[in-house]
């Protein structure tokens, strides 16, 4: 739903970013590796130390690399395979520390391990909501369904977990983290039935 509503409104925000990269000579693949970095390196560092509200405002300066770099790939005609293997790949490192690190916190210094459980559930059941788009795709459907795509994800948990670092009581977080583990849940079995009622019909 994200996708879908807010993706025109971010390319009209950040097509000016997008030009000055381009006009310094800074390409797309710079662009997403940075913005990978940038995210990755937040979560694994400011989440551990229990900086939640501080780790996320770092996190929120380079997640929206993810859109800057496919308007600039576009606006140079190169919206291609390795643009779109090397942004998912990496899209993929960003999601894991992200989880990673709210997981890393809670079972040492947070002291709390259903949210750190709650949390590595929802790591491994988006890689798998992720795979399962992938390996479709890679046989020949389509599964670009599903209650719990990434911008959801993705928003749901930066959002809390900085307010929790603000004091939003842990247990929203972890209301949060159950639900995005129950969405991920759903949508992996609307992508498999997606591919079932698709692979009878050829």
């Amino acid at each position: 739903m994200l996708n879908k509503y807010a993706r025109s409104f971010f390319t009209s925000l950040f097509t000016p970013l997008a030009t000055l990269l381009l006009k310094w000579k800074i390409s797309p693949d710079t662009v997403t590796v940075v913005g990978t970095l940038g995210v990755a390196g937040g979560a694994l560092v400011f989440y551990p130390l229990g900086e939640l509200f501080w780790g996320t405002v770092f996190i929120t300066l380079f997640v929206f690399s993810d859109v800057v770099d496919g308007i600039m790939a576009r606006m140079q005609g190169r919206s291609g395979s390795w643009g779109s293997f090397l942004d998912s790949t990496l899209d993929r490192i960003a999601d894991g520390a992200l989880f990673a690190g709210v997981a890393v916190w809670f079972f040492l210094g947070g002291s709390n391990s259903a949210i750190a459980v709650a949390a590595l559930a929802c790591l491994v059941l988006g890689m798998i909501v992720s795979y399962a788009r992938a390996k479709a795709e890679s046989l020949g459907f389509t599964a670009n369904v599903g209650i719990a795509e990434r911008a959801e994800r993705l928003v749901s948990v930066l959002v809390v977990t900085g307010l929790t670092g603000l004091g939003l009581p842990e247990v929203v977080l972890l209301a949060v983290l159950i639900l995005l583990a129950l969405a991920s849940v759903v949508t992996i079995v609307q992508r498999i039935l997606t591919v079932r009622v698709q692979a009878a019909a050829s």
